[in-house]
């Protein structure tokens, strides 16, 4: 089912935008943070219940839809989306996976995160041959300022935080042009990847960290732990 959703997806994406690069980054972009906002509601529903605090995770996850915001940010100061019939389609299916990814997570973590783990390398991919096929352009083209602030300028913590097979202040991307961005935004990907990955390990309950937990250990709080 994880992969027919991800093919579902891709196929849409592939067709509709074929020819149009940055409304279909923009449109991947808005549809890829959504999972992390309903892995954070499902975490934050189980503490409210009092089953478990799974604090690192909530950092991680957000720090990714973080990351992934800013993607459509730059994609907004593209142009990805001045046709109001992106925006539409983005936004719809946003929010058709927001639930099903929902309801995944409920029944199966490991799966929610391996549907993350498949668009982010769908995205990877589809970066990467955007910066093979139209490198000579890209080079010549300014940075947007919101990359420049984001990924040189600015505070680094969360974009830091969502990196878990680095250490922080470890990557630090060069932005002199477009094409530096469209790098910085494929290795990005690449990292979602390696996150997803690790949240699917048998013991990532207590194995995966937030890079900024200097104890070097998950925070996880059982019923009892935290109902004393």
């Amino acid at each position: 089912m994880i992969r027919l959703l991800v093919g579902i997806l891709v196929f849409v994406i592939n067709t509709v935008y074929r020819d149009r690069p940055y409304p279909r980054f923009y449109v991947l972009e808005t549809v890829a943070r959504v999972p992390y906002f309903s892995y954070l509601s499902v975490l934050h529903l189980y503490e409210t219940l009092g089953w478990w605090r799974k604090a690192d995770w909530l950092k991680v996850h957000f720090a990714e839809s973080w990351n992934e915001l800013h993607h459509l940010l730059i994609m907004e100061s593209l142009g990805g989306a001045g046709f109001w019939g992106d925006r539409f389609l983005a936004k719809t299916a946003a929010l058709i996976y927001y639930w099903i990814i929902i309801a995944v997570y409920f029944v199966s973590p490991r799966s929610a995160y391996n549907f993350m783990e498949l668009v982010e390398q769908h995205a990877y991919s589809s970066y990467d041959k955007f910066l093979t096929t139209h490198e000579a352009e890209l080079k010549t083209q300014p940075a947007p300022e919101v990359a420049k602030i984001y990924y040189r300028d600015g505070d680094f913590y969360m974009f830091d935080e969502f990196q878990t097979a680095h250490s922080p202040s470890e990557r630090r991307p060069n932005i002199d042009n477009l094409y530096d961005v469209f790098v910085a935004i494929r290795d990005d990907e690449m990292e979602h990847v390696k996150t997803m990955v690790a949240c699917q390990q048998t013991n990532a309950q207590y194995s995966l960290k937030s890079p900024h937990n200097s104890e070097g250990k998950t925070v996880v709080l059982t019923s009892a732990e935290m109902n004393p």
